[in-house]
């Protein structure tokens, strides 16, 4: 066992973007590895802010446009009753609307369902755009005239779903309207703004930052610029060298790339802002970045082009860990039974602890304790120097002897079933770990790592993953293991996650690669 890297449970930061340690590991700068850990622990609670956003922002709306329909209901009632507009308005409202139309809740939840299925509660300008709403109001409306147009007859079911649909939009476009203006004249700076960063020469930040979309009010506050030029400018908070530090000092949800950069440094922008959890903007130009996914939006009138990936997906990763700690809960009540048996059995076969824990790197670099069945024989670790050269990969950072003669004979049937995995179901339920994700490497490890292998720690490690199902063992190339990790976390998905659960029971009957 290594001893730790530093007296905390996580890889610290470091805390000045001039400050550069001397360690290397294996020829790169320290600085590089912790800065982009310090990214990685950042993600998590800026993607829960984004969720906390998204859901403050539907809750607002919803409730809105639930109180502008309880609204019309009440006006319906008035001027059909005559108490409104007189009884002669109101003969007309009741013939053209027969009472109980708009009686009851039915149509509120119809007009519900259909704003949403429309995009209505989504960020940016779609939440105010005036036809996007109408054709929620004509979807909405259409829903409960469909069994009247064969009672009523065409012409006034017609007639009926165009004065709905026409009133229910007038008062859903005034309620958002009248929401927008009361917080530019009443609220500063709405609470839950994204902090935002600029990056761009002088002249092109200040321009887009005096659009309404990041003047003050809205959405975004620009926190200030990164200076992409050759030169720091007067009022840039730094440099595009600085980022990283940058980032986790003013706690940044949204990074904006406001003109020109090089294809490099356009690489490393989105690379290191995704990899924070921030959602990730720029002016329209043409992108060719793996793990893009370019889409137009618009942000109070100001056209920017979203880049993000499946990892700000935020409400994913919510349901994410729904998806684990009920897994995981299930698999050990389910298990209890197996996991009685199998203690008795390893302590029966040899001595020592049942439970072995091994220190091992999750996310950003956060060390935890991962728990497997024993299946070596006491003292194990000790005895690893003498048998490395038996190591198959010849890559100390992938070590893998087949026969091991450490490995004892319940140990040895056991990871042929790889059973020896499932106490980790425990760091799944503690948040250390997911079912899926990529494999977390040893402490030890750690200083044998270049830049590019710490792509790996920007997911929660899984019990499984692309590594386990493409081979296990089999695969004997580092590279190509931090490679399919990479992947995962490039391309994560609820999908790609029921792929690679669905393909490991097969893998492990199959006994692909277990050693």
């Amino acid at each position: 066992m290594s001893e730790p890297l530093a007296t905390s449970d996580s890889l610290e930061p470091v805390s000045s973007p001039v400050r550069r340690l001397v360690e290397p590991t294996r020829g790169v700068p320290l600085v590089r590895a912790q800065a982009t850990m310090g990214l990685q622990r950042r993600a998590a609670p800026t993607l829960r802010r984004h969720l906390a956003r998204a859901a403050g922002r539907f809750a607002v709306l919803l409730l809105a446009d639930l109180a502008a329909f309880a609204i019309l209901r009440e006006l319906y009632r008035s001027v059909g009753q005559g108490e409104l507009l007189g009884r002669s308005m109101g003969t007309i409202v009741q013939q053209l609307l027969p009472p109980g139309y708009l009686d009851g809740w039915q149509y509120a939840i119809a007009l519900i369902v259909a704003l949403f299925v429309t995009g209505n509660y989504g960020a940016g300008d779609r939440r105010r755009d005036p036809g996007r709403l109408f054709l929620g109001c004509v979807l909405a409306t259409a829903l409960p005239l469909w069994a009247p147009l064969w009672e009523r007859g065409v012409a006034l079911v017609a007639t009926q779903f165009g004065v709905t649909t026409i009133v229910v939009w007038l008062g859903l476009v005034a309620m958002r309207f009248g929401i927008e203006a009361l917080d530019a004249r009443v609220v500063r700076r709405t609470p839950g703004s994204s902090r935002t960063i600029l990056v761009g020469t002088a002249s092109e930040c200040a321009e887009l930052a005096s659009r309404s979309a990041f003047a003050g009010r809205g959405e975004h506050v620009a926190v200030g610029f990164v200076d992409s030029g050759p030169t720091l400018s007067i009022g840039a908070i730094g440099t595009l060298a600085d980022l990283p530090i940058l980032i986790q000092l003013h706690r940044i949800e949204s990074v904006v790339i406001c003109g020109h950069t090089t294809d490099a440094e356009l690489h490393d922008v989105v690379e290191q802002s995704i990899t924070a959890g921030c959602h990730v903007f720029s002016v329209p130009r043409t992108f060719e970045l793996a793990g893009v996914q370019p889409s137009m939006v618009w942000k109070r009138g100001q056209p920017l082009v979203e880049l993000t990936t499946q990892t700000l997906k935020a409400q994913e990763f919510a349901i994410k860990r729904v998806v684990d700690v009920a897994g995981a809960t299930l698999g050990l009540v389910v298990l209890a039974p197996l996991f009685a048996v199998l203690s008795v059995i390893i302590k029966l076969d040899s001595s020592g602890s049942v439970i072995f824990r091994h220190r091992r790197i999750g996310t950003g670099g956060r060390r935890f304790w991962m728990l497997k069945f024993r299946t070596m024989v006491d003292r194990a670790e000790e005895m690893k120097p003498l048998v490395a050269h038996l190591n198959h990969s010849g890559d100390p950072r992938l070590f893998k002897i087949p026969n091991d003669p450490r490995v004892s004979r319940v140990g040895r049937w056991l990871r042929r079933w790889s059973l020896d995995e499932l106490p980790q179901l425990w760091n799944v339920l503690r948040g250390e770990m997911s079912l899926v994700g990529p494999r977390p490497f040893p402490e030890s490890d750690f200083m044998e790592y270049q830049v590019h292998h710490f792509a790996r720690l920007g997911a929660k490690p899984g019990i499984t993953g692309l590594w386990q199902v493409s081979g296990r063992s089999d695969i004997v190339d580092f590279e190509e293991v931090v490679e399919l990790d990479r992947r995962y976390v490039q391309e994560w998905s609820l999908l790609l996650d029921l792929k690679i659960l669905v393909k490991t029971v097969p893998a492990v009957v199959r006994r692909n690669g277990a050693v």
